[in-house]
């Protein structure tokens, strides 16, 4: 499913000879609210080179669909400045790429206009100009303060693209995935370079292992402890350009053994005075958007309630402190840890893995239509509050869809007879019979007979691959 996405700019984005101007379009600002045309910073980009291919690389995963290429539209990308840093976000058409640079305060020089989110105009002519981008400083303004009036010939530009619900539901998914990885490796720039350019160019569908071996990686078909997943090795591919400025190549991902399934891993490259960090989702037909990680957190009716607490004292900050956040709203930690995942559905934190940090966000775009769009949880609400689950003890529970599927509890963990969960044993989340056993558990829906036949058929029951997962 998608909708049309307009974007409104007063001019296109250019780089001229007064600078890099970059055009905004329907974002939130931290004091005024909703704002058209948002000018969020105006000074020199200092490290003038690196930024440009970055910001070329964030196009190129935008358009991109890894899977089975094919032309697609432009989605522009997102653009949130935190203060001491401007960070760009973007997210392949297939929704398995997501891809953001951070321009960090040591690249910066100028004056902080005012904090908040935005879409930049990202545009043919510009990419091409971004391509002869040399090493000296120049001036960057993100919007600006002359005030254009819109008249009937013409004085915006307007651009209206398809925004998939499997590619807003990714901005979610990410950040919660993310917030569960460590650091696994490190490269030097030499070292990385190496690594990088060394990368086998087929097997585009081929789940490989990255295992740190002295200063480099060993590629293998099999994980093995402290190993990063690399499904696809073309999707790193818009590093690449990025080399000739690279530092360092950090990695993370997941805790992995040797029978641990395709996972998602981030790959971070260091550059002067900005990152610029790819994450990649456990295979390459697999979207983020079917994962699933934010499930668990947002079964409880209560972290909605949390989440209005804790989004209250948001104001645009690069690094959240969920200890001073917990006190500030009056949560316990693992309240309000569910609250942040509950404010990243509706795209209003994301997560930095060099910083271990949420940073606050607010996507420019509808936040009730990215909050509601789990298939699985709508399904689950659905079958407890049609007395579909019934429990027989405390551990075990029936729930009839049509067929009836058992669910059986051992403390936090979950595991059910359904084809989804038997596929994927929880790897990507809880699959509907589980979230609708939990939520009568735990009081959030009253417990029925067990008569009612619930929501109508679901993914979750249907065994079908393709782009964005099954569920």
């Amino acid at each position: 499913m998608s909708s049309a996405q307009a974007y409104q700019y007063v001019r296109p984005s250019a780089l001229t000879g007064a600078g890099l101007g970059l055009s905004t379009s329907g974002g939130t600002t931290a004091s005024s609210g909703r704002a058209d045309h948002p000018h969020f910073f105006s000074g020199v980009l200092t490290r003038a080179a690196p930024a440009a291919a970055g910001l070329l690389g964030l196009a190129d995963v935008a358009r991109t669909r890894y899977h089975r290429p094919q032309p697609t539209a432009l989605r522009d990308p997102v653009v949130t400045c935190n203060g001491d840093r401007l960070r760009l976000e973007s997210f392949s058409a297939c929704g398995g790429v997501y891809a953001r640079l951070d321009v960090l305060q040591d690249a910066l020089d100028g004056e902080v206009v005012e904090l908040g989110t935005t879409n930049v105009d990202v545009n043919g002519p510009l990419r091409e100009a971004l391509a002869r981008v040399g090493d000296d400083p120049m001036h960057l303004a993100v919007g600006t303060a002359e005030l254009v009036v819109t008249t009937l010939d013409g004085a915006t530009v307007e651009k209206k693209v398809p925004l998939p619900d499997r590619w807003l539901r990714g901005f979610a998914e990410v950040q919660v995935i993310a917030s569960g990885f460590d650091a696994r490796a490190e490269l030097r720039a030499a070292d990385a370079v190496r690594f990088l350019r060394g990368l086998p160019r087929g097997g585009r569908g081929e789940v490989l292992w990255a295992v740190p071996a002295g200063r480099s990686l060993r590629l293998t078909t099999r994980p093995a402890p402290g190993a990063v997943c690399l499904a696809g090795t073309h999707r790193l591919a818009t590093l690449l350009p990025l080399l000739r400025f690279a530092r360092a190549l950090r990695l993370y991902g997941p805790p992995v053994t040797a029978g641990s399934q395709p996972a998602a891993s981030a790959w971070e490259l260091e550059l002067p005075g900005m990152r610029y960090v790819l994450t990649l989702s456990p295979e390459t037909f697999r979207g983020f958007s079917g994962e699933g990680a934010v499930l668990d957190a947002l079964a409880a009716d209560e972290t909605a309630a949390d989440a209005d607490l804790v989004g209250a004292l948001l104001a645009f900050e690069p690094r959240l402190d969920a200890d001073l956040l917990a006190a500030g709203a009056g949560l316990t930690p693992a309240r309000t840890r569910a609250a942040l995942t509950q404010l990243g559905t509706s795209g209003r934190v994301g997560y930095d893995l060099a910083e271990a940090a949420h940073f606050h966000r607010e996507l420019p775009y509808d936040p009730a239509r990215v909050a509601e769009m789990n298939p699985r949880l709508r399904a689950a609400r659905a079958l407890a509050e049609d007395g579909a689950v019934r429990f027989e003890t405390p551990e075990l529970a029936r729930v009839t869809t049509g067929e009836t599927r058992t669910v059986r509890f051992d403390g936090d963990r979950a595991t059910c007879t359904c084809p989804w969960w038997l596929d994927h044993r929880g790897g990507r989340g809880p699959c509907k019979h589980v979230l609708a056993a939990r939520l009568v558990r735990d009081g959030s829906r009253p417990v029925g007979d067990g008569s009612g036949v619930g929501a109508s058929a679901h993914p979750d029951d249907v065994r079908a691959p393709g782009v964005g997962g099954r569920a």
